[in-house]
């Protein structure tokens, strides 16, 4: 039974109850990662939230999805067939869908949720984080963005960010589009406090100088 949602508010006024996770899920890395990625899945399971992900039973997927599932959250995997065995796709799901290929599980992934929390991962994480940013900087997709910065994992990813607001291929509000969590603690507060987007973004989404 999914849990009832927790009193959040979506930044554009509705209200915030399903987060998608983007995650690695390599078998080969640290504790300390793993047990980020864990907390996450209670935290979010504490504050009623359900979770869609993609998929994997392995790495931050899996330990995130593990924990989210044995505190009550409800847990919808999306994975394309070619990577049900890649990935070793979890077997105990609330639900699972099996899609396609790739592009229609970032979308699936995105699409469903009200907020993006990313996890540490490899060039597929990015590649869902970087599409997250995109389509709310178009105005396509407004949700709140959070990284959570495990062991500082993101802060070359930060620096190069904002190397490109100071040379104007960002604007200086397109900043605001994510925040940023060293904590899986802190994650609530940051999606309640997201800064306010909407549609409108589309009118600045080029940088005028």
């Amino acid at each position: 039974m999914e849990n009832q949602p927790w009193n959040s508010i979506h930044p554009d006024g509705g209200e915030i109850r399903r987060v998608a996770v983007y995650a690695a899920s390599s078998r080969a890395l640290s504790n300390d990662y793993l047990d980020a990625a864990g907390r996450l899945g209670r935290v979010l399971a504490g504050g009623g939230y359900s979770v869609i992900y993609g998929g994997g039973g392995t790495g931050l997927m899996g330990a995130m999805a593990d924990a989210a599932l044995a505190h009550g959250a409800h847990v919808h995997g999306v994975v394309p067939q070619f990577l049900m065995d890649l990935e070793v796709s979890h077997r105990e799901l609330s639900q699972m869908q099996v899609v396609e290929n790739m592009r229609e599980r970032k979308h699936l992934m995105l699409q469903g949720a009200d907020a993006v929390v990313a996890l540490p991962g490899g060039c597929g994480t990015y590649e869902e984080l970087f599409e997250a940013m995109t389509l709310k900087r178009l105005g396509q997709w407004n949700g709140p963005i959070v990284l959570v910065n495990t062991l500082g994992f993101y802060d070359r990813l930060l620096e190069f960010l904002e190397h490109s607001v100071s040379q104007h291929f960002m604007g200086n509000e397109h900043a605001d589009m994510w925040s940023v969590v060293n904590e899986p603690e802190d994650v609530i507060d940051a999606l309640v406090n997201a800064h306010p987007w909407s549609s409108d973004a589309l009118q600045f989404a080029n940088v005028q100088g």
